[in-house]
């Protein structure tokens, strides 16, 4: 074999090796659901782009929901379940790596779907961010946006929008940027409506056990008050 060729081999084997250990390595670093989330996952739809909550209503808006980088989607089942069984039909979209930054427009396939239904977005942390620039690009159906733990930036500016737009952080969050998240309310609207769970933390809007870094949740079941104050939003809201 000729010299170059041994080269291109040698580079070709070492790329492959990179790809595999740096899948295998973000693989390990995904956060995983909880048994109870595990549990309501089961109950979910699951197909290759989302896990689907299904409701009856079918004047309501659907949810569509961005997870949080590096967490596994059924660790929203969750909330994502008492959404729909109030009327709200719930997709949370699978992400490639589990990074929605690898495809924020997965959001077309369920837009694609469903045709004609108006939609609500939303994201946990990074997938905010991924959410709102793909609320900015497809103003067509949109209902209203919310953040988990996140904030918009300014590809994903919702400054100049008159949709319903909720803002729902944790007291006890040590993963928010919370300078960040100062500076980007300009990109959100002034009716903006801003609500923090006291006791809460950056782990607690999904149910995938404590996050690196975060602070201690001083409260028992935040996914509880994730759903309640969400279902109290759109209702108020959205679905008027």
């Amino acid at each position: 074999m000729k010299k170059w060729k041994k080269i291109l081999l040698i580079l070709f084997i070492g790329i492959i090796i990179a790809i595999v250990g740096g899948v295998t390595y973000l693989k390990s670093q995904t956060y995983a659901p909880t048994k109870d989330a595990q549990q309501v996952t089961q109950q979910a739809t699951a197909e290759s782009n989302w896990l689907y909550f299904p409701s009856e209503d079918k004047d309501k808006p659907m949810i569509i929901f961005y997870p949080g980088a590096l967490v596994d989607p059924g660790s929203y089942s969750p909330w994502a379940q008492q959404l729909a069984k109030v009327g709200y039909p719930v997709y949370i979209l699978n992400m490639p790596l589990d990074l929605a930054v690898l495809a924020p427009d997965k959001g077309e396939k369920v837009l694609s779907d469903q045709p004609k239904r108006d939609y609500v977005i939303g994201g946990h942390s990074l997938g905010g961010v991924m959410a709102s620039r793909f609320a900015k690009n497809h103003p067509e159906q949109l209902a209203g946006v919310f953040f988990l733990a996140s904030y918009p930036d300014e590809k994903g500016s919702l400054a100049n929008q008159s949709i319903p737009v909720l803002s729902l952080t944790g007291e006890n969050d040590h993963v928010l940027n919370h300078d960040a998240f100062q500076k980007a309310k300009k990109e959100l609207p002034k009716a903006t409506e801003y609500q923090e769970i006291a006791g809460g933390n950056h782990a607690g809007f999904g149910a995938y056990g404590a996050q690196k870094g975060d602070g201690k949740a001083e409260i028992k079941d935040q996914n509880e008050q994730v759903a309640q104050r969400l279902i109290a939003w759109l209702n108020e809201q959205v679905a008027r």
